[in-house]
């Protein structure tokens, strides 16, 4: 007699076999043979129940982003499936393997105005890179393993939607994996190809290193490169601490979730070593008169976002180490310098900030004691808006921390659902998330998620009652101030309600004992910090050039934004 197996049961042995440990989702009547499945195989896979699907693929997409392993999340058909889309786009744009499990009510009822039927493959067209429904019972396991495959070749969503009678059927048992065939290979870059850069970096007189999130697991290859040909070195936002921030090489980051530093020398550099990046924002803050080599492993980018002089198709770590082997040592020089003294210059003015105890309170302060009690191997989660701008120039990070957000979807409310996945992944590991309040309100009642899987989650808001980022975008474009403003709430308490440990924050000295209890707490925290609503300084568009602005119109620019030792790039190669 042939040995049979229950299809879903199946199917979750397929994700086990490709080392998924936990999944996100909330139950619903098309997806109850899978819960089924997931029950009995509770000692080998975890559930995660989550109070919003949306919450379960954000997380799922966090998984994927911080641990490099395919993130999972479910949905039942119909409003359990939709609710997923936010966080499978934010997987999409920051290219990264996350598996969608979809519910459908069973084969029989299909096609015929079922309750919560819902035609799946047409709306996940567009986020999946492969997207299917599954036709028979046998066919169940099988799918699965062909969406894992998809989703990590090609970095992206796969798409499965499963018809709820299929999971209750006995299917004759199998090897269905192919979990153990996997293999992960580097392009190597071609040597014609370095040698073609060679001459351009030799030639440059004001070479920059941009880095992405290619580059991850390469700071050894990235410090030697600097260092061998004397370039300052920037980053994209997704790629925060691959290189740790104290770095003196290391200017921070562009456009306008930026630091000063950055944007300055890209302006003026002559020479762009563009790694392992897709900056979408290059046409507006990179010198379109530099020359440009680009390293990457997706073809399809080459030459995408800057007139490309040598384009390289291949591994960023390797290349950069070939790169050192072929050219000649460059010494330092002014140009280097000068980088270095305006990033000195710029954490200094940062730091100028962190004792004061202004009411409501600024950003810095909060920030100097995240750095205080943050552990060597601390994960950073932070949300969309002013919060991302004062996360990347605030945290310290030294390159053995993990930093995750929402990159190109820049979606809000990533951040409680990036800490869940975060503690999951790293249960041994001191995690932050760090939230505006409009962010936060989105999703705050998966608070209640970290405290029924009892994750010691340290998350942090910082309430300015608006939607700050916005605000300012409104400002710039000189129309009224309109949507923004938001009705205050204490979270702090709200969150004690939901079962965390809460605190309200509104003056400089309760700061101090709030994150020391935060630091030993062993049940999610939630320190909501009342902060005043100024702009973060705006780097895209510093009113500081005495070549390009007035005396006044400097003058007024630095009263405003308290600028105060701080000269311009150009000032600086002058000296």
């Amino acid at each position: 007699m042939t040995e049979t197996i229950n299809a879903a049961v199946a199917m979750i042995k397929v994700l086990e076999s490709w080392d998924i440990d936990h999944i996100y989702g909330i139950p619903g009547g098309s997806f109850n043979s899978t819960m089924d499945a997931l029950y009995k195989e509770r000692e080998n896979i975890n559930y995660i129940q989550v109070r919003h699907e949306e919450v379960g693929a954000l997380a799922a997409a966090a998984d994927a982003k911080l641990t490099g392993k395919i993130g999972v999340a479910f949905g039942s058909a119909g409003p359990g499936a939709t609710h997923l889309i936010n966080g499978l786009y934010d997987a999409q744009m920051d290219h990264v393997p996350v598996l969608a499990l979809l519910g459908q009510v069973a084969t029989n009822s299909m096609n015929y105005n079922s309750f919560q039927e819902l035609n799946e493959n047409p709306m996940f067209a567009d986020v999946s890179v492969y997207n299917r429904t599954v036709m028979t019972p046998e066919s169940l396991p099988h799918v699965v393993d062909e969406a894992i495959k998809a989703a990590y070749k090609n970095k992206g969503v796969a798409v499965v939607t499963i018809p709820v009678d299929f999971g209750t059927k006995e299917i004759p048992a199998k090897e269905f994996s192919t979990a153990k065939n996997h293999r992960k290979g580097v392009i190597m870059p071609n040597y014609n190809d370095l040698k073609k850069a060679i001459p351009l970096i030799e030639t440059a007189e004001k070479p920059t290193l941009y880095i992405g999130q290619g580059t991850r697991n390469a700071w050894s290859e990235i410090r030697a490169f600097s260092e061998h040909f004397s370039m300052p070195i920037i980053s994209a936002v997704l790629g925060k601490g691959i290189v740790p921030d104290a770095y003196e090489n290391f200017l921070g980051f562009a456009a306008r979730v930026a630091t000063k530093p950055a944007n300055e020398a890209l302006a003026e550099t002559d020479l762009i070593i563009f790694v392992g990046s897709d900056f979408p924002f290059a046409a507006y803050f990179f010198n379109p008169d530099a020359k440009f080599i680009q390293i990457d492993i997706d073809s399809t980018k080459l030459g995408r976002r800057h007139k490309t002089d040598v384009a390289i198709l291949g591994d960023a770590k390797e290349a950069l180490k070939r790169l050192v082997e072929l050219g000649e040592y460059r010494p330092v020089d002014r140009w280097l310098k000068a980088n270095q003294k305006n990033k000195e210059n710029w954490i200094a003015w940062l730091r100028s900030f962190d004792d004061k105890a202004d009411k409501p309170l600024r950003v810095e302060p909060v920030f100097k004691e995240i750095r205080r009690i943050a552990d060597k191997e601390a994960i950073f989660v932070t949300d969309v808006g002013n919060t991302t701008v004062h996360a990347i120039r605030l945290l310290d990070m030294n390159g053995n921390q993990k930093f995750t957000t929402s990159g190109w979807f820049a979606t809000m409310g990533n951040g409680v659902p990036g800490g869940i996945a975060a503690q999951l992944s790293y249960p041994y590991r001191q995690v932050f998330t760090l939230s505006g309040d409009g962010a936060f309100a989105m999703v705050m009642q998966d608070i209640i998620t970290q405290v029924k899987y009892k994750l010691p989650i340290i998350n942090v808001v910082f309430s300015n009652d608006s939607f700050g980022f916005i605000e300012a975008e409104q400002e710039d474009s000189e129309q009224k101030k309109f949507g923004v403003h938001l009705e205050g709430a204490d979270f702090g308490k709200a969150s004690e309600a939901l079962g965390a440990q809460g605190f309200t924050i509104t003056e400089y000295s309760q700061l101090e004992p709030a994150f020391e209890a935060a630091k030993l707490s062993e049940r999610p925290v939630v320190i909501d910090v009342k902060i005043r609503n100024t702009r973060p300084l705006p780097v895209e568009e510093l009113v500081l050039d005495p070549e390009k602005f007035s005396a006044d119109e400097i003058n007024a620019f630095k009263e405003k934004y308290e600028v105060h030792d701080m000269p311009v790039l150009k000032e600086l190669l002058k000296h």
